[in-house]
């Protein structure tokens, strides 16, 4: 269970901080006696039944409550009281045996990191409060204090006491200055959590949330089951009962640690604040965009933590948005607070592609790490050839279904068969006016695949007597609201049922070899990365994966990396940033001259077959 201050939490400051502190113990000492007291309702109602069963069976011995009726009542009470007593047993048993859920982290021995063990020690002793137990990096942008007090992690080296989760990007995009003041108002929080009402309270609430988990746990009969079932909802209704009072007496202990850490680095508060925001926006590139395509393809960045700086930096020379920021560079790296930061970085690297994606806990031939030298060819590469090898085998699929004719005339990987196949025939009949002086036989009458610019070569007779060429039309593009292209509606919808079941293999696979992340609390979901794409949107970017590929192969093109956008094409060594709304207008609107304008400039030949994988 996280509490405390998260790692972008700071305080306003102010010369009445020790009030604020005072107050902030103070509401959460009250509202951790408030959780105390719906625990001690709790026990008092299991109880009550008993008591009345006492005190018929004193009446009994006295002498006052005799007769057929109160024996009667005896026994419907005594009976009613030993229920829910083993109701309450049952209840209590589970939340005591319950195991809280423990966020997955890379563990930081003190051997390991004995510079950044002593900061923390350090900053604890300036803040005159305990020191964490142990220190834990976590692959996201955040920092919170976690307790792992319950029996069954004892073994981790956290008995009793709170263990500093620090978010990896962290250490190595902030100075050590910075990261201080960071960490300055989540280590402020283990005060108020050596207080005995608060960890007591804690400890029921961890106890009840657990509780309310373990009918979903696997392994258990299907009695078991009815009765976990049963006591989840006991433990629901609590938590209901005293939610409220929980998350007061976090954003109580939340205050005081923030009005503690007034006294430390005030200097460096503002900064370190803003390079918190910074540090998500980069994080979340650098995963959505660069990070998720290699595990797609079966590879994981081994240095996800080092691409923050690269793409940090890249966004800050774009934007501008940090001054002074080569000097800020400068400074000492809070990585350099590590024995060896390079395994650190390659262990929460790996630990990030099993959260967010899902993967094998080791290395292995489908599972590999990747550095970023290797990227553009191992990743960017093979996503380019995989994605253009499934559009021609989505293609081929819908000439078989079309007729035998047609699926005996099998075509070769080329950008022409593409493009014939997405042009409309309004924008092939401009095309075809636009791009030759002597008009070419109707484009219906062509072999599937031709190209409609080398036409004129195969029909050297072709006159414009012979084929008078229609007026042209001034508004080629439906005036519709949404354009209407049905060839690419069809090839879109084929891909996309392709590539969902592409991933619901890949997911039963994972599920299967128990990829996710599994220990002792068992699987832990993975977190969903990027919202489904629409089925031209999917479409487009296989049509771009196949113009790099035909880039590549005929032209001095190269597969590339952007820190912020993943994977790029260079054309004679820049980024190529023009491409996607020429694919989109053969998408959309059907229309191919953009593109085959692009292609010309570029020197690529769209008639060329590409190397797939």
């Amino acid at each position: 269970m996280r509490y405390g201050v998260s790692g972008s939490g700071f305080g306003n400051g102010g010369s009445d901080s020790g009030l604020g502190e005072e107050w902030g113990v103070r509401a959460a000492r009250s509202r951790a006696l408030a959780v105390l007291r719906i625990r001690g309702r709790a026990l008092g109602a299991a109880i009550l039944p008993a008591a009345v069963a006492v005190v018929l069976y004193a009446g009994e011995v006295t002498g006052h409550f005799t007769g057929t009726g109160w024996t009667t009542a005896r026994w419907i009470v005594t009976v009613l009281a030993v229920l829910v007593l083993l109701a309450a047993a049952a209840v209590a048993l589970v939340v005591a045996r319950a195991r809280p859920a423990v966020t997955p982290t890379v563990e930081l021995p003190e051997t390991a990191a004995p510079d950044l063990h002593r900061l923390v020690r350090d900053l604890a002793d300036r803040l005159g409060v305990p020191a964490p137990a142990a220190i834990a990096l976590t692959p996201d942008c955040d920092s919170w204090l976690e307790d792992r007090s319950h029996r069954s992690h004892r073994q981790a080296g956290a008995t009793g006491s709170p263990v500093l989760v620090i978010g990896s990007p962290f250490l190595w995009w902030m100075r050590v200055g910075e990261l201080r003041a960071v960490l300055a108002p989540v280590v402020a929080g283990t005060g108020p959590a050596a207080d005995p009402d608060i960890a007591a309270a804690r400890r029921f609430v961890r106890g009840l949330d657990a509780a309310v988990a373990v009918p979903d746990e696997p392994g258990l009969g299907p009695l078991r089951r009815f009765g976990a079932r049963g006591v989840g909802r006991v433990a629901r209704l609590l938590l209901r009962a005293c939610g409220t009072h929980a998350a007061e007496m976090e954003r109580g202990v939340a205050a005081a640690g923030s009005e503690r850490a007034q006294a430390v680095d005030q200097g460096t508060r503002i900064v370190a604040q803003e390079q918190v925001g910074l540090a998500y926006a980069g994080w979340d590139r650098l995963l959505t965009r660069v990070a998720l395509p290699a595990w797609r393809m079966g590879r994981w960045p081994s240095g996800l933590d080092a691409g923050v700086v690269s793409a940090l930096t890249e966004l800050s020379r774009r934007d501008r948005l940090a001054e002074g920021f080569s000097s800020r560079l400068g400074e000492r790296p809070a990585c350099d607070l590590l024995e060896e930061p390079g395994a650190v970085d390659e262990a929460a690297s790996l630990l990030a592609a099993r959260l967010f994606h899902g993967g094998p806990a080791e290395p292995g031939p489908d599972w590999a790490p990747v550095e970023w030298s290797r990227y553009p060819e191992e990743v960017v590469d093979r996503k380019w050839r995989a994605d253009a090898a499934r559009l021609h085998e989505v293609l081929d699929r819908l000439a078989a279904a079309t007729g035998p004719e047609e699926a005996d005339a099998a075509e070769a990987p080329t950008l022409t068969r593409v493009l014939t196949h997405l042009t409309t025939e309004t924008h092939l009949t401009t095309e075809t006016h636009l791009t030759t002086e002597t008009q070419l036989p109707d484009a219906a009458h062509l072999p599937t695949g031709t190209d409609l610019t080398t036409a004129q070569d195969e029909h050297p007779g072709a006159s414009a007597d012979e084929h008078p060429v229609p007026p042209r039309d001034e508004h080629p593009v439906p005036v519709d609201d949404e354009v209407s292209n049905p060839a690419a509606d069809t090839l879109a919808a084929a891909l996309s049922a392709r590539v969902a079941r592409e991933d619901a293999e890949r997911e039963a696979r994972i599920t299967a070899g128990a990829a996710g992340f599994s220990g002792p609390d068992g699987p832990w979901p993975l977190c969903p990365l990027l919202p489904p794409r629409t089925g031209r949107d999917l479409l487009a970017d296989h049509v771009t994966a196949l113009v790099c590929c035909a880039a590549v192969d005929t032209t001095g093109a190269a597969p590339g990396l952007d820190w912020l956008d993943g994977p790029a094409l260079l054309v004679d060594g820049v980024r190529a940033t023009d491409l996607t709304p020429h694919v989109l207008a053969l998408v959309e609107e059907g229309d191919p001259a953009p593109l085959r304008a692009w292609l010309a400039t570029t020197g690529v030949r769209p008639e060329k077959p590409v190397r797939l994988l």
